[in-house]
């Protein structure tokens, strides 16, 4: 974690209590429950607050607005929710979430797990209903009476990793403290604090303590580095490169280059290790490139150093290929990762930061010689295509103009959206560092990118792009969110008229007939309706041109790419490992 999250100072006690402070502007009046909670946000490094408003959340609305926090109002919770998702990655601190009751509650829940499948740090912050009128009926009750509590306003780690329901001011010194903790550890950490309208606008009673918290690394023995270095020089040896390990992308380059070996990486951690490498053989598992799999069949490699992935589906498929002869050495923060998605494979587990594993194992690999040979090692296929003057637009041309553009023309992050927006990207999209691109391979929601461009481009202060389907643009957008902050997002909208991964993969199962057209839309008319900047690509001939003028409009912009459908997105892999679970709907 960042080193401004090591030391967490929750000093509420003086500025929650103190009615001093308030007299040099205004009468003196008791603190309410609502700003001693805004005050504990505030305290925890949060700076951004996305949600929707209700009248049973006022109060925590008003605090809010009237503490240091930018509040930007969403036109849908779960927007908001993914917005902060990519907010926390953008920024690197946690964000708040609000909602009203009932449904501001539910729409909320969808990017709220996301967040939580993402190893994001959000706040969800709610109301609920009064205690005098629970069981009443009153409107947009939550409550035992109405609403599935468990897990979502009880501390059940189901969807969140802490929650609490604030009945009285008393309950704040733990709420703060549990934050205070949660936050503190390495990895995602989700929350949800309800407060009941009532107890909103209750003066506070009790004193907040001070909490002061350093976060311990994990690391492990001297005796654990001496055996992996052991294992790892018996032979050579694949590095397999996840998400997880983002902040160790000088480490893993070190090793990979005193040792000579083979790097992959998961459909997330694309750039922790440059992609134009020459010990980079792809991306594994969905949108993976075949380079992966002929290296572990040709090279037979005796150990994988597993680094911040868990394996999952769309990272390995569990393809028996990946398992090395003498199994995995997997390093995470996670105990409970290693071994779980290969149980059958020899795992040596190491739970550890994985930096520090890094920097201690680089001890017992001394610089390589440059005077010896590398081995050439099988790399991804890039076959560049040259736009046409007619027919509908090509994605992979549209890919190759995002890279030349986009990736190396700028220092925007790329995102790409459920669907085949994601396996064109991840298969043909090229990257050198770390934190330029983002995928969801895990929760996987349609709607995450077209609304967490904003999150992200706010976070940055500056230019994110998010490459989506007609599909997701037309379930959940915010541009009317960006172009009221101004937010300099971009989407770059994959128009092929139909839920295409849909409709080509089920064809691919064995199922005809299937119905995933749906209307074209206007993308660009939706974008000026909204006061945001569009272009509509219909050519290939006019793609750079279009990106070009993305790229440097301070507004808003949506290009709205006419795709042509029968182009096959390489989910060729997902198909089939849905075929070998004997799927029978997509």
């Amino acid at each position: 974690m960042d080193a401004k999250f090591e030391d967490i100072k929750a000093d509420t006690s003086k500025e929650l209590n103190s009615t001093e402070q308030q007299s040099h502007s205004k009468p003196s009046r008791p603190f309410l429950v609502a700003e001693a909670v805004v005050k504990i946000l505030e305290n925890l490094g949060v700076e951004y607050a996305f949600g929707v408003s209700g009248g049973a959340i006022a109060p925590v609305w008003a605090a809010l607005h009237n503490s240091s926090i930018q509040v930007l109002h969403f036109r849908h919770e779960a927007g908001a929710a993914f917005a902060a998702t990519e907010a926390y990655f953008a920024s690197d601190r946690p964000v708040v979430v609000f909602a009203t009751t009932g449904p501001g509650i539910t729409n909320a829940l969808t990017g709220l797990l996301a967040a939580g499948w993402e190893g994001a740090k959000v706040i969800f912050v709610s109301a609920s209903t009064s205690a005098p009128q629970r069981g009443r009926w009153a409107f947009q009750e939550t409550t035992a009476y109405t609403t599935p509590c468990t897990g979502i306003v009880s501390s059940l780690e189901q969807i969140f990793h802490y929650a609490a329901t604030v009945e009285c001011s008393d309950r704040l010194p733990e709420v703060s403290r549990r934050l205070t903790v949660g936050l503190a550890q390495p990895g995602g950490f989700v929350a949800h604090i309800s407060i009941p309208t009532n107890i909103q606008t209750n003066s506070l009673k009790t004193s907040l303590p001070e909490v002061t918290l350093s976060h311990a690394v994990a690391t492990v023995t001297e005796e654990t580095i001496t055996e992996c270095a052991r294992l790892l020089s018996e032979r050579p040896f694949a590095i397999w490169v996840g998400f997880g390990a983002r902040q160790a992308a000088e480490e893993i380059r070190q090793l990979a280059q005193r040792t000579g070996s083979a790097v992959m990486c998961s459909p997330r951690g694309k750039g922790i290790f440059p992609e134009d490498h020459p010990q980079f053989i792809g991306v594994t598992g969905f949108g993976g490139h075949k380079s992966v799999l002929t290296y572990m069949e040709e090279y037979c490699p005796l150990h994988t150093l597993v680094l911040g992935t868990r394996l999952g589906e769309f990272t390995s498929f569990w393809n028996p290929t990946m398992i090395p002869e003498q199994g995995f050495l997997h390093v995470d923060i996670d105990p409970n990762v290693p071994g779980a998605a290969y149980p059958d494979a020899k795992t040596f587990a190491i739970q550890s930061d994985i930096k520090v594993f890094l920097k201690e194992l680089l001890k017992y690999f001394p610089a390589k010689n440059s005077h010896s040979k590398p081995i050439t090692l099988p790399q991804p296929e890039l076959d560049l295509i040259k736009p046409c003057r007619s027919g509908l637009v090509r994605p992979k041309v549209l890919m190759d103009a995002i890279q030349q553009v986009i990736i190396e023309g700028s220092d925007a992050v790329v995102m790409a959206e459920s669907g085949n927006s994601f396996a064109w990207g991840i298969h043909h999209l090229r990257f050198s560092k770390p934190g330029r691109f983002r995928v969801s391979t895990g929760f996987g929601s349609m709607g995450h990118f077209v609304t967490g461009v904003v999150g992200a481009a706010h976070a940055m202060n500056g230019k994110a792009v998010a490459i989506v389907g007609d599909g997701a643009m037309l379930m959940n957008n915010e541009i009317s969110t960006a172009v009221q902050h101004q937010i300099p997002a971009v989407w770059i909208v994959l128009n092929d008229s139909r839920y295409n991964m849909c409709g080509q993969g089920t064809t691919m199962q064995g199922f005809k007939g299937i119905n995933v057209e749906i209307p074209q839309a206007d993308f660009v008319k939706i974008a000026w309706a909204m006061g945001a900047d569009g272009i509509r690509v219909e050519r290939e001939s006019d793609i750079q041109a279009a990106l070009e003028k993305a790229l440097v409009s301070t507004n808003p912009f949506v290009l709205d790419v006419i795709i042509d459908p029968s182009w096959k997105a390489p989910i060729a892999n997902r198909i089939n490992n849905l075929i070998s679970q004997s799927a029978t709907n997509y």
